[in-house]
Formats: C-alpha cells, sequence, structure tokens
C-alpha cells in the first residue's frame, strides 16, 4: 500500500510540474503573438522643417531665427551638416504592426507589418502566423489533457493514455513553434534590406518578445519531456508492480501445490 500510495504521489508531481510548464508557455507563447517588441531598434530619418510648433530637432531652411527662437536643436539647411540633418527614432515591430516614435507629435504611429514585408517573403509570414496560431492551439489541447489526466482521471490506465496523447501534442507544438519563430525572423531579416526605405532600421536587435516565444518553446519542450518521463516511469514502475504480484503469485501456487 506504502509502495502504491509512492507511486500515485510521485506521478501526481510530475503532472502537476508538467501542467505549470505548459501553462507558462501558453501564457508566454499568447503574449509574444499579439505584442510588438520582437525586434527593436533605431531608424535613421531626415528632420522636418521647423515651424511655429516645431522648434526643436528641426531643419530651419530660411536662416532666420529670432533670438527667442534660438536653440542648439535648431539646424541651419547646409549641404555640409551632414549627420546633423538626420534624427535616429526609435521603433519596435510584431508579426502585425510595425511602431515608430513619431517625430512630429508625442506618441507612436504604427503600420501593417505584413504590408512592410516584400512580396517574396509575404508567404512565408502568413505560414509563420499560421504556425504561431497553430502552436497556441496545440498547446490549449495539451494542456486541457494534462488537467485530465491530473484532475479526472480514475485509473491508471486512463492517466496513461491521456499522459501519452498529451506528450504527442505538446511535442507537436513545440515542433511548430520552433519553425514559426525561425520563419518570422528570416522574412525581418529581408525586410530590413528590402523593405521600404523610410521603414529600413539603422541597428536593431531582438526584444523582449521574442525572448518570450522562445521561452514559450523551452517551456513547452520541457513539459514534453517531462510527460514522457511521467508516462515511462509509471508504465516501468506498473510492470515492476504486475511482475512482484505475478512472482508471488507463483510462489503461492508452488506453495500450495506442495
Amino acid at each position: 500500500r506504502e509502495g502504491g500510495f509512492t507511486m500515485k504521489t510521485n506521478r501526481r508531481c510530475r503532472a502537476l510540474l508538467a501542467v505549470s510548464l505548459n501553462l507558462m508557455a501558453l501564457l508566454f507563447s499568447t503574449t509574444a503573438f499579439i505584442t510588438t517588441h520582437w525586434c527593436e531598434g533605431t531608424q535613421r530619418v531626415p528632420k522636418p522643417s521647423c515651424g511655429k510648433e516645431k522648434k526643436t530637432n528641426c531643419l530651419n531652411y530660411s536662416g532666420n531665427e529670432t533670438a527667442n527662437e534660438t536653440n542648439q536643436n535648431v539646424v541651419h539647411y547646409s549641404w555640409e551638416t551632414g549627420d546633423d540633418r538626420f534624427l535616429f527614432r526609435y521603433f519596435h515591430t510584431g508579426i502585425w504592426y510595425s511602431c515608430e516614435e513619431n517625430i512630429n507629435a508625442a506618441g507612436e504611429k504604427c503600420r501593417s507589418f505584413i504590408d512592410l514585408a516584400p512580396a517574396s517573403e509575404k508567404g512565408v509570414l502568413w505560414l509563420s502566423v499560421v504556425s504561431e496560431v497553430l502552436y497556441i492551439m496545440l498547446l490549449v489541447v495539451g494542456f486541457s489533457l494534462m488537467c485530465l489526466e491530473l484532475f479526472h482521471s480514475s485509473s491508471v490506465i486512463d492517466g496513461l493514455k491521456l499522459n501519452a496523447f498529451a506528450a504527442v501534442f505538446t511535442v507537436l507544438s513545440g515542433l511548430l513553434g520552433m519553425v514559426a519563430h525561425m520563419m518570422y525572423t528570416q522574412v525581418f531579416q529581408v525586410t530590413v534590406s528590402l523593405g521600404p526605405e523610410d521603414w529600413r532600421p539603422h541597428s536593431w536587435d531582438y526584444g523582449w518578445s521574442f525572448c518570450l516565444a522562445w521561452g514559450s518553446f523551452t517551456c513547452c519542450m520541457a513539459a514534453s519531456v517531462t510527460t514522457l518521463n511521467s508516462y515511462t516511469k509509471t508504465v516501468i514502475e506498473f510492470r515492476h508492480k504486475r511482475k512482484i504480484f505475478e512472482q508471488g503469485f507463483r510462489e503461492e501456487q508452488n506453495f500450495l501445490d506442495q
């Protein structure tokens, strides 16, 4: 009885760990999917013209400033000013939108990243989007099966069946997630080179949404390994217990025969 109770407790602890990892993967992937910080950096853009409402970080084409308008951020236009004629505005991009700092007013302005991607990469980008959606859906299925195995399985056999299906769905979701993340990275890098000139980054790096996406993949694979490990250990323990029972039964039969 004590051995059976210990086996059941260990199996429950492994199932709880797998559910927790799967839930983290689901939360991370959903957050990454809807946010716009997969990649972020700066864009090199010309400074706007100075006017009544814009007196800093701008170009004064006329050269006629009053004393009150004198500011070190106002640049007199000439061909020799070089990089003084440009600003570096912050931008961040996700699967759906690319948002950049509005240099003429407060806040940001966003545009569809799908529209920014070159025509040759739109198919790959849509495949990435579909793969991300399937990744999240399979995570939900795996999570549901794990919860059923944890809270509602009435027997070891039913629990093993749910365990096996949960492991398969979780492994498939992890593979889809990895492919989706890699496809998006490829599309972004091509867009950096071939995208619209007014969008192309001057410098960029991966953002926190990208880290969340790969963190989700890591948690997903950890959940699948934990589930497979739980399945394997339960089968081994079950077979070992049955072997001991059969051996004891044979010994009892031999004793009765004698």
